[in-house]
């Protein structure tokens, strides 16, 4: 299942027999694009077999919601055609509007159900952990709006393995109901937690990984190697951290290995972002990846990356650890 992320609105959920990766809603939904391209994108999405569609109630202060929710009713797709999520943690200015208590967990939850137009959420995230809040009271809460009828199921965004851990124990110890899966930033340049730290869980626990970021913020597509165009997400003032990482001498260390890797996106027949998006793709303990696009193009290249999954063999997964250089150790590839 194709799903979304939260500065598009695409998404990929293998874990419910997906067929492509899904849009998010972050950035671009009531900020970056018009709603005319963000319903021309989850139309293309939808029609393309995508069927998540992930968003949150900070995004655009509650506007990317109410987009995602206009089309939605619009194209009159069947409810149960779709799998929509959303994250609560930044609610509004208000104290009570924020973190993860039983009162703006219920209440925040009504106030996506309400802006999206839903009956439900299939599943609702933390989108951060809360140490001001008990554990018990987060998963409490969480149980309390399935119990409703507001939410299928509940994850976590940006938990430690710990963190979700001790959701599980709690919700174990008290009959409760625990986290399914977690949502964490998964790409060539980031794999410790995804390929380390959640298998683990998965295997122990059932939690499953919903990544996004596959393409690094745009870092992977290549659009900087000669600079920071004008027009490019790391040009805008809210992403100087961006700018920074990019013309770091990290930054330039990546962008030199990414150009070996082009040289097997063109074995392969596809472009990097296709291979980037369809190396997230074969790892088996990612259950979804979530990509954010904001034109057309962008997205028609992106769910490509679904006709180069069956060619990332372990010969070419080989090729592009020892470019990059940066696999993570595993106990399991101990041998004494």
């Amino acid at each position: 299942m194709l799903t979304g992320d939260a500065n598009g609105v695409l998404m990929l959920f293998n874990a419910v027999t997906s067929v492509s990766p899904p849009p998010g809603t972050w950035v671009t939904f009531g900020g970056q694009i018009t709603d005319e391209v963000a319903e021309q994108l989850m139309t293309i999405a939808y029609e393309s077999g995508v069927n998540l569609f992930d968003t949150a109630e900070v995004y655009a202060g509650g506007r990317a919601e109410v987009i995602l929710g206009n089309i939605i009713k619009k194209k009159c797709w069947r409810r149960s055609s779709l799998v929509i999520t959303t994250k609560l943690y930044w609610g509004g200015k208000a104290e009570t509007e924020r973190g993860l208590s039983r009162k703006h967990i219920i209440e925040g939850l009504k106030g996506s159900l309400q802006r999206m137009q839903l009956d439900y959420v299939d599943v609702v995230f933390a989108n951060r952990p809360d140490s001001n809040t008990p554990m018990e009271e987060i998963v409490r809460a969480m149980t309390y709006v399935i119990n409703q009828g507001m939410a299928m199921y509940w994850g976590t965004s940006r938990w430690t393995a710990m963190e979700i851990m001790e959701a599980y124990s709690v919700a174990r110890q008290f009959n409760l109901i625990p986290p399914v899966c977690e949502q964490a930033e998964y790409h060539l340049f980031q794999r410790e937690k995804v390929e380390v730290q959640l298998p683990e869980l998965y295997h122990k626990i059932g939690v499953g990984a919903m990544t996004w970021s596959p393409l690094a913020c745009g870092v992977i597509t290549g659009k900087y190697e000669n600079g920071i165009p004008e027009s490019s997400r790391a040009s805008m003032k809210s992403y100087q951290w961006l700018k920074e990482k990019i013309v770091s001498d990290d930054g330039r260390k990546q962008q030199a290995k990414l150009k070996e890797l082009n040289h097997i996106a063109d074995k392969l027949g596809c472009t990097l972002p296709q291979l980037a998006v369809a190396w997230c793709l074969r790892n088996e303990g990612v259950s979804s990846v979530l990509l954010g696009t904001s034109n057309p193009e962008q997205l028609t290249e992106n769910l490509g990356a679904i006709q180069v999954l069956p060619k990332m063999n372990s010969h070419i997964a080989t090729e592009i650890d020892h470019i990059l250089g940066n696999r993570p150790y595993n106990k399991k590839d101990y041998r004494p």
